[in-house]
């Protein structure tokens, strides 16, 4: 029997769990042990291979500081813009130099880096790949 794929809601709620988890620094065993969980199951909820229940759902955004409704916020399509946000959030490394960058004190010097970063993500790798 062919194995059930997530729905795409309980892939995106992870995913908007997951990143607003990263933005407050807050690891999956905190996470767990503030649900009474194993971080694998936090890993699980932010796949959205397991659903996370509506009471489960309220712990977390109380956890989190944030009301429920962040995790559905109507962002049109899965591919809104505001998803891509959620989508490089995901990334540690992407809220790390987020975080970098914030502590910058010059704004020249946060313009030089944006441009480039900028001109780097325009640059095609040797090969395509």
């Amino acid at each position: 029997m062919p194995r059930k794929l997530p729905d795409p809601l309980d892939i995106e709620v992870g995913r908007k769990v997951r990143a607003l988890r990263l933005e407050r620094s807050l690891s999956q065993e905190r996470l767990a042990e503030a649900l009474g969980l194993t971080f694998q199951q936090v890993q699980k909820y932010e796949k959205g291979a397991n659903r996370i229940s509506a009471g489960r759902l309220q712990r977390i955004a109380e956890i989190l500081g944030v009301p429920t409704a962040a995790f559905f916020a109507e962002t049109g399509s899965l591919d809104a813009p505001a998803d891509k946000l959620y989508e490089v959030a995901d990334a540690g490394a992407a809220l790390r130099l987020l975080r970098a960058y914030a502590r910058i004190p010059s704004s020249s010097v946060k313009r030089a880096l944006t441009t480039l970063a900028e001109e780097l993500a325009d640059e095609v790798p040797v090969g395509g790949a």
